[in-house]
């Protein structure tokens, strides 16, 4: 293994080194150029479309890490094999693949996509030509490399949430993973952090003289709530994972077993880390709703209903998402007026996401739909945060919780929000920008293929695990009892993620084929709107308040352009 691995190292190499030696002899000015326009840029239209980039590879990545989880929970062991022996997969391994698919997906994926739409939009839509401050911008961006570098080494163990004490113990195998877990967290956090207080002060000092809080487009509030977030929540996870290092390398027993017990230690790691990860699940989710309240009224030709309500649900989570970290720690033995007080909290968060959908389905009601691309994507998110939200009320009932803590049932929940939800929108607003940035159409046969694979391939793979965890399957277990439909379910589930992974294929190929091949845009805005939008707020902006996109007076054609 080990002889096959530096073969298979030193062919990557030559192989790269080659291509690299083909460049730059027969385009070495091209290249030249190319690397200076890109990595010296602090233009917010660039930056934006590399963290979009960079965000698409680390989800093939974060990917590869899902695919081998569910290979082995669903065609390994439901077929009855051994994961040690047919795929290696031992316990140690199960834990570090589980980790670093969270770890990626979460903050090398989901964040820098979303904040990769803000950099491309928030400006043009205040009015502003530029971000406050540009070249911090590119500092923020060009933080994230390194750090994913660093994570995907690190080949951490402890899961995603890093729990005490399981990221204290030694690993003889790998003895600095955490630590090089820990240090490339600190830079994401450094570059989320650069990232919150650009957007803020951009949006609050940045915006043209018409432009208003109450009509600027609901993606900028949602930038601006989600960047708010991002201040207020990041000091709690930087000073948990410092003391975990601390514990590490200094010995101070702040989370650290003392006379034998590390309870109290794991308990204060957990309030620290969901006061931070709660908030954080709202800001992987906060700009994905800014996406869809810029193309849901977009292509249902209708002003969006119920703005300042729309307004209010998303300050709603700001400050609500602050109050409910505990709902993750039923189980932990705290006092039961301390629960009751959370499970209220997480009702009360289920307002704001009831009034969002509601606004949603109601701009939709009466709208001259156009059934493109991107609204096809728009609808699968409006399904997948359903499903998550209805399912988040029964976690947010103590007695359900505790029967359902800890089991796939949390695991639906979670991706059905993520997957169903953020990942669908990030889709969306990729198809929907596409054709404005390229002025290109992409293909639309294969558009509506990865519609279509994406779609069935996260229900086929999700749903079943509401199942598994109803009848009692545990997550992070990387073998199971052969108990019930425990095969059945998960061979079913894996199914789905092959359907949706196949799916990505398709997404790639068209995107790029698209980008040199596509049919041309051939008016000023592709999505034609006959009027001059209105979708920023209730009130018309004033001129001379600039408008995000150039709109003509032409009618919507009958279909999509390029079909």
């Amino acid at each position: 293994m080990g002889l096959s691995a530096f073969y298979v190292a030193v062919i990557s190499i030559v192989g790269l080194a080659s291509f690299l030696v083909y460049l730059f002899s027969y385009h070495g000015e091209w290249v030249v150029r190319t690397l200076k326009t890109w990595l010296f840029t602090t233009d917010h239209k660039r930056i934006g479309l590399m963290y979009i980039a960079f965000g698409i590879v680390m989800f093939f990545i974060g990917g590869i890490y899902a695919i081998l989880i569910r290979t082995d929970l669903g065609f390994v062991q439901g077929l009855g094999l051994n994961p040690v022996t047919t795929l290696g997969i031992t316990p140690d391994v199960y834990s570090t693949l589980f980790t670093m698919h969270g770890t990626i997906m979460i903050f090398l994926f989901i964040m820098p996509a979303l904040a990769g739409f803000g950099n491309l939009l928030i400006p043009s839509m205040i009015g502003s030509r530029e971000m406050a401050m540009p070249k911090i911008n590119a500092i923020a961006f060009w933080l994230l490399p390194p750090a994913a570098v660093i994570l995907i080494l690190s080949n951490a163990w402890a899961g995603w949430t890093g729990y005490i004490p399981l990221s204290l113990q030694a690993n003889p195998a790998d003895p600095y993973g955490i630590q090089m877990w820990i240090l490339g967290l600190h830079i994401l956090t450094i570059s989320s952090m650069l990232g919150a207080i650009n957007f803020v002060v951009t949006i609050i000092k940045h915006r043209a003289p018409g432009v208003k809080y109450w009509n600027m487009p609901l993606m900028v509030w949602a930038v601006l709530i989600n960047s708010i977030l991002l201040i207020f929540a990041l000091p709690s996870l930087s000073i948990a994972l410092t003391f975990v290092l601390s514990d590490l390398e200094f010995g101070t027993h702040i989370f650290a077993a003392i006379n034998g017990t590390p309870l109290g230690g794991a308990l204060l790691y957990q309030n620290l880390w969901w006061f931070f990860a709660h908030p954080e699940v709202y800001i992987m989710v906060i700009p994905a709703f800014g996406i869809i309240s810029t193309v849901i009224p977009k292509l249902a030709r209708k002003d969006i209903y119920g703005y300042s309500a729309m307004v209010i649900a998303l300050a709603s989570f700001a400050i609500l998402s602050f109050a409910v970290w505990g709902h993750h720690m039923f189980v932990t033995g705290e006092p039961a007026n301390v629960l009751f007080f959370f499970m209220l909290a997480t009702f009360a968060i289920a307002v704001p996401s009831a009034v969002k959908v509601f606004n949603w389905v109601a701009t939709l009601w009466g709208g001259k739909i156009w059934m493109a691309l991107p609204m096809w994507f728009s609808l699968a998110f409006l399904t997948g945060f359903a499903i998550g939200g209805l399912s988040g009320l029964y976690l947010a009932s103590i007695p359900v919780n505790i029967l359902y803590h800890g089991t796939y049932f949390v695991v639906a929940h979670f991706h059905y929000i993520l997957l169903g939800g953020t990942v669908m929108a990030i889709f969306a607003g990729i198809y929907f920008y596409f054709p404005v940035i390229t002025r290109r159409w992409y293909d639309q046969r294969l558009g509506h293929i990865h519609f279509i694979l994406s779609y069935v391939g996260t229900n086929v793979l999700l749903f079943p695990m509401f199942i598994l965890g109803a009848e009692g399957m545990p997550r992070r277990v990387y073998t199971y009892v052969y108990i019930g439909n425990f095969q059945a379910l998960n061979f079913l589930a894996t199914i789905g993620a092959f359907i949706f992974g196949f799916g990505q294929l398709f997404f790639v190929y068209n995107i790029v084929h698209s980008y040199y091949y596509g049919e041309p845009v051939t008016t000023p805005d592709p999505w034609g709107e006959p009027l001059p939008s209105t979708m920023s707020g209730p009130a018309p902006v004033p001129q001379p308040a600039p408008t995000p996109l150039p709109v003509p007076t032409a009618s919507p054609p009958p279909s999509e352009g390029g079909a």
